[in-house]
């Protein structure tokens, strides 16, 4: 398979895994319960904007921020890898993750009127795993055009699929249930802890190239 090809699904698989458009659902119809279709749409529309945004400013000078913090991109490879394992061992067991969204926070935004911002934009959304993982993939296909293009193009496809199924999450949950739900957030998990996993390889490989290790 065409090494771009490969890049474009391991980038979309990964975002589309953190992101849990289909998780959020559940969520969404929780924290809008009190809403119209029409206020849940308008808040569910601005979030997946102000999340476009925040992901768009990590994309741009995500590298910079870790330059200008001595930070090595290995060292934010492992600490990204573990991370993400963190958010799919929630997911696998069936846990709220805390990466996204303490239960603080969750009681804090039932008596908001305004939840665009939070806890769905940041951190449903935009949160710590996505921000490292948006880091992360951009650094691996800089500087390649095409591959810098799949990376957009997978964060602009599964933003589209989470204000889809966040317009539709109602929906969704009287049709497809919290149990199936839980059983494709399971199935995503398992994919989220292989790539954590390997993004963690990746950045111990790096270290011992670097290190002198390795030859």
């Amino acid at each position: 398979m065409n090494a771009t090809i490969t890049f474009t699904i391991s980038a979309f698989v990964t975002f589309f895994t953190i992101i849990d458009p289909v998780g959020l659902a559940p969520i969404v119809v929780g924290l809008t319960t009190h809403l119209s279709n029409e206020q849940r749409n308008v808040i569910v529309t601005r979030a997946v904007f102000i999340s476009a945004g925040i992901i768009a400013f990590f994309a741009l000078v995500g590298r910079l921020l870790l330059d200008r913090l001595g930070i090595q991109l290995y060292s934010f490879n492992i600490a990204g890898g573990i991370l993400l394992f963190l958010v799919a061992v929630d997911m696998l067991f069936g846990r709220p993750s805390g990466t996204r969204e303490t239960k603080t926070e969750e009681n804090e935004a039932l008596t908001r009127e305004d939840i665009s911002v939070f806890p769905i934009a940041i951190p449903l959304i935009a949160g710590p795993g996505t921000i490292a993982t948006t880091i992360l993939y951009v650094d691996l296909a800089t500087p390649e055009p095409l591959e810098l293009l799949s990376v957009a193009s997978a964060i602009i496809v599964t933003l589209l699929i989470a204000w889809i199924v966040m317009r539709s999450s109602v929906w969704i949950v009287e049709h497809i249930g919290r149990t199936g739900i839980l059983v494709l957030s399971r199935i995503l998990g398992i994919l989220l802890a292989a790539l954590a996993v390997q993004f963690v390889f990746n950045g111990l490989a790096t270290f011992a190239h670097v290190s002198g290790f390795l030859k």
